[in-house]
């Protein structure tokens, strides 16, 4: 593996979805790590504290580890992740950065996931390709499973 020859184009992934819901019904959601792995019922997961840790459970992917990195309820969050290497905790070589940014456009709410990193990531390049391809074909399904999730939910 030859560093630096991954592009950067492909090192960011950013969508957005707009969500018929106000930011605070849309925010504990995001404040609850690893929701995008698999969004709990109930939303049981817990709200993310800065510095804290949990684990996302996926029934085929895995175990994911997922580090809040940055909380500035109820607006922004990040959290780092290891999307190539499940069940390995995130750290410096394994790990993405994600982020979510929520701005209300009148009584919506606009979701933003900025995902970044891929090219830091310390895996063969068809490892990190593949993970590339999966999270750019999966952040659009995550969000439509977010927007369903909060509409759907009293509130």
């Amino acid at each position: 593996m030859v560093e630096n020859e991954f592009p950067a184009s492909e090192d960011r992934i950013e969508r957005d979805t707009l969500i018929d819901a106000p930011v605070e019904r849309v925010w504990p959601l995001v404040a609850t790590p690893g929701f995008w792995v698999a969004i709990p019922d109930d939303d049981e997961g817990g709200t993310a504290v800065e510095g804290g840790a949990a684990v996302a459970r996926h029934a085929e992917h895995g175990e994911f580890p997922v580090r809040v990195v940055k909380v500035e309820a109820p607006s922004y969050i990040a959290y780092r992740w290891a999307p190539a290497t499940p069940g390995q905790e995130p750290a410096e070589g394994n790990s993405t950065l994600v982020e979510f940014t929520l701005s209300a456009e009148g009584d919506k709410t606009r979701l933003t996931v900025v995902e970044s990193g891929f090219a830091a990531l310390a895996v063969p390049d068809d490892v990190r390709a593949q993970t590339v391809r999966n999270l750019t074909e999966g952040w659009p399904q995550v969000l439509d499973a977010a927007k369903k999730h909060v509409e759907e939910s009293t509130g």
